[in-house]
């Protein structure tokens, strides 16, 4: 039988994650302030979340707008605080000034987190080099996906990337499973799927009425069945992340 695809959805609260669960979400982003594209909630919140949905949780590791890691020690302590309320996974990506990535900030925080898994989000696809990046990357412990919409104007423009590097997965530095978000739409996911990318993450997609009201189920349950590859194509959701 196969593995069916992973539908990641972004979640700011108990209303959201309770929501996205019910329209088969297999994952959640957790994040506060959408407004500096997500920034890592109180461990509070990720406790609420955890005690009221049973699907896979990764929290966001960000402390500001960009992706400069900031002051590296107060990413390690919300790290700490997390997974001491029970975090297990995590989402994390950090670039220097010059659009490499920050290795010694992401390895630091990476030994926090102690094997657990996590995801390098979008801060690849501002990266100078990404295939420089993914190999930099490759060996640490931990890293299982990479949250990528092959460009920084979104999957429009990234396509062509995202499917040369659906091609390349499972060699050195692409082992990783790609979870494709950032401007994705329905009409997206069936070329998508035939390219064998199996990861699909949705933020504003899943609020067809913006980010001041919750995660709709009904909308998520739309995506859940096209990324099953059971709906055609729609382009009418959405999808500001």
């Amino acid at each position: 039988m196969s593995k069916r695809a992973v539908l990641e959805v972004i979640a700011l609260d108990v209303e959201d994650a309770v929501a996205a669960q019910a329209g088969g979400a297999d994952r959640l982003e957790l994040v506060t302030d959408m407004a500096a594209d997500g920034l890592t909630p109180p461990a509070g919140t990720f406790a609420g979340i955890r005690g009221a949905v049973d699907i896979a949780l990764r929290v966001m590791l960000r402390l500001a707008d960009g992706f400069d890691a900031g002051d590296v020690s107060r990413v390690v302590r919300a790290a700490r605080e997390l997974r001491e309320a029970g975090a297990q996974e995590f989402v994390l990506g950090f670039l220097d000034a010059d659009g490499g990535v920050d290795l010694r900030a992401v390895e630091r925080v990476v030994a926090e987190l102690d094997g657990c898994r996590w995801t390098f989000h979008r801060a690849i696809d501002h990266a100078t080099d990404r295939d420089a990046l993914r190999k930099q990357l490759a060996d640490l412990p931990g890293l299982d996906t990479y949250l990528t919409a092959g460009s920084a104007s979104g999957v429009d423009a990234g396509l062509p990337t995202l499917l040369a590097e659906a091609e390349r997965r499972g060699d050195p530095g692409y082992e990783q499973q790609l979870l494709v978000g950032g401007g994705l739409t329905l009409h997206h996911v069936p070329t998508l799927l035939t390219a064998g990318i199996d990861a699909f993450h949705i933020g504003g997609a899943a609020r067809p009425e913006g980010w001041d009201h919750p995660v709709s189920t009904e909308a998520v349950t739309k995506w859940r069945r096209a990324v099953n590859g059971e709906t055609s194509q729609d382009r009418t959701l959405p999808t500001p992340r």
